[in-house]
């Protein structure tokens, strides 16, 4: 049977895109079965095929994951020759970071910017609290590619946040989406030349068809 990946909408559904983008990336076969998010009958279509009731939700033959970073965590030990960490262990621990951060915080970007995919016109003012969330994740992309990914050699090289693509950086991915949508943000040279490679990405440009088609 082989893994299914339970997405929502891929205009809305920030969490989805994650887990998917970072399976294409990697170049790991799955499935895709999409549930609409804002139908009536919406609700009892996720329980009936993902324990939490939400998604993302990947099944591996008859077990389940749930939750973005734990399916990407999932994927990781399942798929070792895909190198889904960084191999350093410093840059591991400090990808980890980043990824958790993502996962966890971010209240004020998330609530006054929800995704909207395929818009890019959608200019909202900016308030304390999301100058505060831009500021954070914009930090974080300039010290990970300064610090760790144009350090990187052989192998673990490469244009991503910390040299070859990681879970970082399918975690941050949405996060470029809503800057699209709502900016344009103003960024330095590194976080910019990270953000325009993710968008360019032909997954990216995928899951962007796909969107539009909803």
């Amino acid at each position: 049977m082989g893994l299914t990946l339970i997405i929502g909408n891929k205009n809305l559904s920030s969490w989805s895109l994650r887990p998917w983008l970072l399976m294409k990336q990697a170049g790991i076969d799955f499935t895709e079965k999409k549930i609409l998010l804002d139908l009536p009958d919406s609700r009892a279509k996720l329980r009936a095929v993902s324990p939490s009731g939400l998604v993302p939700c990947l099944r591996d033959d008859d077990f389940e994951v749930w939750d973005s970073l734990a399916i990407m965590e999932y994927l990781a030990d399942r798929f070792p020759e895909k190198q889904l960490w960084p191999g350093n262990i410093k840059a591991r621990a400090r990808a980890r970071a980043l990824a958790s951060e993502m996962h966890s915080g971010f209240s004020n970007l998330r609530t006054v910017w929800p995704m909207d995919f395929i818009r890019e016109d959608k200019a909202m003012h900016i308030g304390p609290g999301l100058d505060r969330d831009i500021k954070r994740i914009l930090a974080l992309w300039e010290e990970a590619r300064r610090d760790f990914g144009e350090q990187m050699q052989g192998d673990e090289a490469g244009p991503f946040l910390f040299g070859r693509f990681s879970i970082t950086d399918a975690m941050f991915a949405p996060v470029v989406s809503r800057f699209k949508t709502y900016g344009p943000v103003a960024m330095s040279g590194r976080a910019q030349g990270w953000f325009d490679m993710i968008w360019s990405l032909p997954a990216m440009e995928e899951w962007a068809e796909g969107a539009r088609a909803e």
